[in-house]
């Protein structure tokens, strides 16, 4: 995954309307964050990814950054298929809560989370985060904070 950063970039810059990142901060999204991060390959391509990391604040939390799926991997369920094995992993058994924000416009990303949380059988809330004109100065729809969780860990 580390060297990941370049392919995470042009993915990116081909999922509209996702906000791009240098590519430095997706080459340590890759590898610092990695952890935090799964990719998805089909033919040799990268065609899912997703970006997280463990807020400071919140270490029982992920916090989902950025979720990319290409055209090619799109309408077979691989966003949601990555969003559980992140919550899967052993190192991140500590994890009781994901977050992300979304716009409220942002059908497909709430249609995933709303599906995830159904599948986890927990529970997910949301509140106004970041907003429109205070935080991203009227250029950017504000964003909603979705809180997934708790999760129940298998005996």
């Amino acid at each position: 995954m580390k060297d990941d950063g370049f392919r995470l970039n042009q993915l990116v810059a081909e999922c509209p309307p996702l906000d791009p990142n240098s590519i430095y901060c997706n080459l340590l999204q890759c590898s610092d964050f990695a952890d935090t991060a799964v990719a998805a390959e089909k033919d040799s391509d990268l065609v899912g990814f997703i970006s997280g990391y463990i807020p400071p604040q919140k270490p029982e939390t992920v916090f989902v950054w950025q979720v990319a799926v290409h055209e090619k991997g799109r309408g077979q369920g691989l966003a949601k298929r990555m969003l559980k094995a992140i919550v899967a992993r052993q190192e991140l058994s500590h994890i009781s809560y994901m977050e992300t924000t979304i716009t409220a416009d942002n059908d497909a990303s709430w249609a995933l989370f709303r599906s995830f949380t159904r599948d986890m059988g927990t529970e997910l809330t949301f509140e106004e985060h970041f907003t429109k004109d205070v935080h991203f100065g009227g250029q950017h729809d504000s964003e909603i904070l979705l809180r997934i969780g708790p999760f129940t860990k298998p005996d």
